[in-house]
């Protein structure tokens, strides 16, 4: 994972302090790019532990097309919880409940994560629920899979996230999560194999990248799989690639460890259907990483 280490020093050296959204502040690089050969191992970071259980959940979740976070909690992941808390803390029925007691309420109350665990329409939606003009939904996944099938040479095998008009629905307020970070990526077949682009408008560097390029390289693997195609390449385009001021000192400790070799993914091969995949499919092996270094959020 040389690739993400030499990420972190580029923005150390060339980046710009820059303001932004959640006042914390940045050191930013606009524009950056990153290739792994997933032939060669699975890209999960060595130089400190990745919560991989919490990247499959995550996953397997957007493929459902849910965007509530009570399965998420339910299953211990507490990557999304911050943006709903966020809002509740500022509702009329904030009662000085901890993060703790409210995470408790949206897993063990019905209704109450019905009203407060919903993000809006984040991943899950845009990829599998996509609103059309005429009232009817697209399933984004679904869709590309078949042309990845029938026309494997085209080169509109893109999956967006970026729906301009629930954008406005998010700039004004009305649900809790930020507009999505991930705006499109694109499959690319060739010599048998299935490569994956995806373009990443906005990136917190130390804690979110490492998540995503697991993610995705599971998802082009399990993609791959479904078509009768050997994994290829992940790559990872940025747009605003930073560093928080806060992760600062966590970064610096990054850096001083030295990566080790790369973990194997071992994936369940009798699974031909990208909607059947289960937790227990998912088998990583050789994962030997440094010590996990902990970092907080700006929300």
């Amino acid at each position: 994972m040389e690739q993400y280490l030499a990420l972190l020093r580029h923005i150390l050296e060339k980046g710009k302090e820059k303001e932004d959204r959640t006042g914390v502040g940045t050191k930013s690089i606009f524009g950056y790019q990153m290739r792994f050969d997933l032939s060669k191992g699975f890209p999960l970071l060595t130089t400190k532990k990745v919560y991989l259980r919490g990247i499959i959940h995550e996953l397997l979740w957007f493929l459902t097309g849910n965007t509530n976070i009570r399965y998420l909690v339910q299953n211990d992941v507490k990557i999304w919880n911050d943006w709903p808390y966020a809002v509740y803390k500022e509702s009329k029925e904030y009662q000085g409940e901890s993060m703790e007691q409210f995470i408790e309420k949206i897993k063990n109350d019905y209704h109450f994560a019905k009203q407060w665990g919903n993000l809006g329409p984040v991943y899950g939606k845009q990829w599998t629920a996509w609103e059309a003009g005429d009232g009817t939904t697209i399933n984004q996944i679904k869709n590309v899979i078949e042309m990845i099938k029938k026309d494997p040479n085209s080169r509109r095998l893109i999956v967006s996230g970026w729906n301009v008009a629930d954008i406005q629905s998010l700039v004004k307020g009305k649900i809790s999560a930020p507009p999505l970070c991930h705006t499109m990526f694109q499959f690319y077949v060739q010599d048998n194999k299935l490569s994956c682009q995806l373009y990443q408008r906005s990136a917190d560097v130390f804690l979110g990248v490492p998540f995503n390029i697991a993610s995705y390289s599971l998802l082009t693997m399990m993609i791959a799989q479904v078509c009768d195609l050997q994994p290829g390449e992940f790559i990872h385009t940025f747009g605003d690639a930073h560093i928080y001021n806060n992760h600062a000192e966590q970064v610096k400790e990054q850096l001083q460890r030295q990566p080790k070799p790369l973990p194997k993914m071992r994936i369940n091969a009798e699974v031909k259907d990208i909607f059947s995949f289960k937790f227990e499919d998912f088998t990583l092996e050789e994962y030997d990483p440094h010590p996990p270094i902990k970092a907080p959020i700006a929300v």
